[in-house]
């Protein structure tokens, strides 16, 4: 796995597949792994780039707080060490702003960009105290496993797949200390700025009945960048689980244009 230094931090990255380059930006949680289910549907025909961003495993950094500027860099510091740029970004939950600032710092590295279930700033009062709610369940991993998972998704979804199932998804966060930087990030998080520096053509993705970072927020960023595409798919903030044909095909579908 190739790593490279970025300022005070060691961002590991993944590759995947063979093609044009596709970088797939993870938002709160373990990392790059968010992604793994649905590799094949991109790696056919594309080269994906996973990298692994300062406060969720493996990246190694000095604890330092977060910025969005930070892990922007860092995307764009994966596209540059593997030599791949212009690439495509795809950047889900706090991965849509980091792409979003990604493209609006290096326009020369990214090609076109697809935020998902994101948002452009914390001003919504919903995603403070979610975010503070979220954070307060860190002493107690198994709470805040469940509280993801109970707002992670639609309550059709959970229904769908079952009680085991949704049992198993409470492990997925890992270890809560390591996301809560992550977390301050979120509440702390204002790209408004950037956003008029934008020149890739963009998809903003929306989440109809997201729990997490409700689709007001998806609008309004969608809104923020100039001349932007915008689908909602009828989902819960992981989108990618719960509709994956839809998503996939929206996203290819955008991505394969001349």
């Amino acid at each position: 796995m190739p790593k490279l230094t970025v300022g005070n931090a060691t961002v590991p990255y993944r590759v995947v597949g063979s093609g044009p380059a596709l970088v797939l930006v993870h938002g709160v949680g373990p990392g790059s792994s968010m992604w793994d289910l649905m590799l094949d549907a991109f790696t056919d025909h594309r080269t994906v780039l996973l990298p692994d961003l300062s406060g969720g495993d493996p990246a190694e950094d000095d604890g330092s707080p977060l910025t969005i500027e930070t892990l922007a860099g860092q995307v764009n510091a994966v596209i540059e060490n593997f030599g791949a740029g212009p690439a495509d970004v795809v950047g889900f939950s706090l991965g849509a702003p980091t792409a979003a600032a990604a493209a609006a710092l290096r326009p020369d590295l990214v090609r076109r960009l697809v935020p998902v279930a994101g948002l452009s700033h914390a001003g919504d009062e919903y995603v403070q105290q979610y975010m503070t709610a979220w954070s307060s369940l860190a002493g107690s991993p198994e709470s805040f496993g469940r509280f993801a998972t109970l707002t992670a998704f639609s309550r059709a979804f959970l229904n769908r797949i079952g009680h085991d199932a949704v049992e198993q998804q409470h492990a997925f966060m890992g270890r809560p200390d390591d996301r809560l930087r992550q977390i301050d990030l979120v509440k702390r998080l204002d790209i408004r700025p950037l956003l008029p520096r934008i020149a890739a053509p963009a998809l903003v993705i929306g989440a109809t009945r997201d729990q997490t970072i409700p689709v007001e927020n998806h609008r309004e960023l969608f809104a923020g960048i100039r001349g932007s595409e915008y689908a909602e798919l009828d989902t819960g903030h992981v989108a990618m689980a719960e509709r994956p044909d839809e998503f996939v095909k929206l996203v290819r579908d955008f991505l394969d244009r001349p």
